[in-house]
């Protein structure tokens, strides 16, 4: 029984979300399976949308009217970072898009205007034309994953692992709504969203774009949600307001074993009954596109599986939108190239995802496929008539310029109080009661509340990633025009009953507080830069801890609301706290915890928890996987979990036993005065080494020069995904002594490649500076990034000092990132 029978047969029946287990979900093999799926074994799926003859004979038009040349254009999508609009005069592509650091004029921080004013330059290069053939108008995707989260001034919602909590799905359409209407008020007319993947390995650095380890709340989800990006068919379908939906990653994205772009080795039952559920109701709702993982299945990528993106997508489920491939995913199919890959066209790939400078290699490269026959005919047509077809359905024909349609140039969409109101809801719904011994919680509105840790006034931390910048680093609340921190909200909901809510992020106070709130959790993160090692939260960094303790060792009532983006094993904050809120990342409504944790004047709840837990959280930091068909399941608080005001439970103290196991971070170079595991110092040439103070006792290294110091690893690592995810080797220094000569910094892999950076090095003397190395630079000049044996190698010919706190392999920090000087 499919998972989409499952959830309606349990509402019927009155079961809980739970009730997807059952025996032919088998478990996952303990060797490879094949990697070939049998559409016969998989369900026919009922779809709202029927096709137009008369929109299709339109297509069948258009085609006789286009060469091979234009064709081929229509296969390609190229990053605004790599192309102009007067590209898109002679190459006539089918889409662009903004990935996930590429903005209006380069500048991350663009007004709405910016991003209109690039579109039409875009729109209107694109229909320009003279030779008679048909003109096609380009489509622009985004990644608008939690809100139209690239553009400042714009609503963030919960990321999905909140949302999963709330069970709400009539609130999930709204929200799929709210987000269209903002994207569509900047022109753009394509969402790269929803995220249907089925975590069930917490580690993995997207799980909090899943909503849920359960399939049938993400079942429940995938289809009201893609009805709100784009309206209900037969009832708004693409109406004014609402954009292309992308519903993502196909298939089993969820199962790689924590490892970002990893492989998925489960059995076809378990691939088709746990991960493939939320296409079950995606589909049938009418989704104009699919985009399959960076992954694998059984060590196959997904982008170049045919039996499933041709054999069970398109024939079985009878899919005929198209699909579009993610960020040089193709790149990665055995015999590929980012420039060249006419194995995933092949496999029902119809569109390309491209970054980078060489797409016009995978332009003449595809156009040269076409013509010779490796890229059959009747697979081109295929592939160009599902494109066109949802510009069709999308209006993208007849709409006009960007900034003509309806909704557009209509900024005061951007964080409007409808889209926040409805933002605030999610974030009451979502927030999950852990524990709250002798009743702490709710706290008087009239009380004197100390508003403490490093999460209680930042927007960024809050929201989490994919929040204005990829990483949802590098900003300030400052870019966060139409937001409240957690912070503000509950100085707000305090001043109203004549309390007092005061902010100390280091929790000192004078006059002893009713009760604090600490607000702490996990830094903004996103993909695999969020992979972790183990379920521990902040193996490295026990300062949260320290102040929970402190502030509850004096006699304060102490509440924690915890920040992440997964479940994480936090049994010693737990027991330092007396009321435990996990609040996921709620985006730019901070508001909406306090209209939960602070009650009224006598100390009555406004409003009473609601959130259950959508994933089963750690009772050991090696607990990666917690399965509800295993007999061995035993969490520490179980799918399903939370407390509210009307349940009166206490929680014991919690285990802190942790078992010896290794925890490395590869790209953490340098960090913390320590090399990743495995990896050593090494001085050569005259190059000495010693040890200095930053933030901890000998945290950093004293460099002194000539000579060479490196980084060697013991085995060479693989940092091919950070380089295709343009990456950096960022290093925080500062200068004690002004080089005299030539001084690079390399990359050996296979080769060793040195970059000068002299002209970078030029700061004040004594001052902490950072600096960023694209990985890129070393990857084209010939380095192997798939076989990185020394990732840093710094080098002077002449007497320099120069002092290191960090180095890894990281998103940039603002500020110029060039290939060396």
């Amino acid at each position: 029984m499919s998972p989409f029978k499952r959830v309606l047969l349990a509402s019927a029946i009155g079961l809980g979300a739970s009730a997807w287990m059952s025996a032919d979900a088998t478990p996952a093999p303990t060797t490879p399976a094949a990697a070939t799926a049998h559409p016969d074994q998989w369900p026919l799926l009922p779809h709202a949308r029927q096709r137009d003859p008369k929109l299709e004979a339109r297509i069948n038009t258009l085609l006789q009217r286009m060469s091979v040349e234009d064709k081929v254009g229509q296969l390609i999508q190229v990053d605004i970072a790599s192309i102009t609009p007067a590209d898109l005069l002679t190459y006539k592509f089918g889409a662009i898009l903004n990935g996930g650091n590429s903005a209006p004029n380069n500048d991350e921080f663009a007004p709405g205007p910016e991003w209109l004013k690039l579109y039409d330059a875009f729109w209107d290069a694109s229909i320009m034309r003279f030779d008679g053939r048909a003109v096609v108008p380009i489509i622009w995707g985004t990644d608008a994953v939690h809100g139209d989260n690239n553009v400042v001034g714009a609503t963030l919602f919960p990321h999905n692992i909140g949302l999963g909590a709330m069970r709400d799905p009539d609130l999930i359409e709204k929200i799929g709504a709210a987000t269209a209407a903002e994207t569509a008020s900047t022109g753009l007319d394509w969402s790269f969203a929803p995220t249907v993947a089925v975590v069930q390995d917490d580690r993995w650095g997207r799980t909090f774009e899943s909503y849920s380890e359960d399939p049938a709340i993400v079942a429940s989800y995938a289809g009201r949600m893609v009805q709100g990006i784009q309206g209900r068919v037969g009832a708004g379908f693409m109406a004014p307001g609402h954009v292309i939906s992308s519903v993502k990653h196909f298939l089993g994205d969820g199962g790689t074993g924590g490892h970002d772009q990893g492989d998925t080795r489960v059995s076809e039952s378990v691939l088709r009954d746990v991960h493939a559920a939320g296409y079950e109701t995606a589909l049938p709702a009418g989704a104009l596109t699919v985009m399959p993982s960076f992954s694998s299945w059984n060590g196959v990528k997904m982008t170049a599986n045919k039996s499933l993106l041709t054999g069970v997508l398109k024939d079985r489920w009878g899919f005929d939108g198209f699909v579009i491939g993610d960020w040089n995913a193709h790149g990665q199919v055995p015999g590929c190239t980012n420039e060249d890959c006419p194995t995933a066209i092949n496999a029902g790939l119809d569109m390309f995802m491209y970054s980078g400078h060489g797409w016009k290699q995978l332009y003449e490269n595809t156009l040269r496929e076409a013509k010779d026959g490796t890229i059959a005919p009747a697979r081109l047509d295929d592939a160009v008539r599902r494109i066109l077809r949802v510009k069709l359905l999308s209006h993208t024909f007849d709409a006009g310029r960007p900034s003509s349609r309806p909704l557009a140039g209509h900024f005061d969409e951007l964080g409007s109080a409808a889209h926040r109101a409805i933002a605030r809801q999610a974030v009451r719904e979502s927030l999950v009661l852990l524990k709250n011994n002798g009743g702490v919680l709710p706290l008087k509105a009239s009380a004197n509340i100390l508003v403490a840790g490093r999460g209680a006034d930042d927007v960024g931390m809050q929201s989490g990633g994919w929040s204005i910048t990829w990483q949802g680093t590098g900003v300030t609340n400052a870019n966060f025009p139409n937001a409240q921190s957690i912070w503000s909200g509950i100085d707000a909901a305090t001043r109203t009953a004549g309390g007092r809510a005061t902010l100390a992020v280091d929790g000192r106070y004078t006059a002893k507080p009713d009760a604090a709130i600490v607000v702490f959790g996990e830094t903004p993160y996103a993909e695999f830069t969020g992979d972790r090692p183990t379920l521990e939260f902040s193996p490295d960094d026990k300062s949260d801890l320290a102040l929970l303790k402190r502030l509850k060792a004096a006699g304060i009532p102490v509440v924690a609301v915890f920040l992440s983006g997964r479940p994480l094993w936090i049994a010693p904050e737990i027991n330092a706290s007396d009321a435990f809120v996990a609040a996921f990342l709620p985006g730019t409504e901070g508001g909406g915890i306090a209209d939960v944790l602070i009650g009224d004047a006598a100390g009555k709840p406004r409003t009473d928890f609601h959130g259950k837990l959508s994933f089963s959280w750690p009772k050991r930091v090696d607990q990666y996987v917690l399965n509800r068909r295993d007999p061995g399941y035993d969490p520490q608080f179980p799918f399903g979990y939370g407390l509210s005001y009307a349940q009166a439970t206490t929680v014991p103290l919690l285990s802190e036993a942790k078992p010896a196991i290794s925890a490395g971070d590869q790209n953490a170079l340098f960090v913390r005065g320590r090399v990743a595991g495995g990896a050593r110092l090494d001085a050569t040439a005259g190059a000495r080494i010693a040890r200095v103070d930053r933030n901890a006792q000998e945290d950093s290294l004293r460099l002194s020069f000539p000579g060479t110091v490196a980084i060697e690893e013991a085995h060479p690592i693989d940092v091919s995904r950070e380089s295709n995810g343009l990456l950096s080797l960022v290093i925080d220094y500062r200068i004690t002594a002004a080089p005299t000569g030539l001084i690079t910094l390399g990359m050996e892999g296979g080769k060793l490649v040195a970059l000068p950076i002299k002209g970078s090095l030029q700061g004040p003397v004594g001052e902490w500076r950072s600096l960023a190395v694209p990985l890129r630079c070393f990857a084209d000049a010939g380095v192997d990034m798939a076989k990185i044996t020394r990732p840093m190698v710094l080098t002077s010919d002449g007497a320099a000092g120069v002092d290191i706190s960090i180095a890894r392999i990281a998103s940039a920090p603002p500020g110029p990132a060039g290939c060396g000087n």
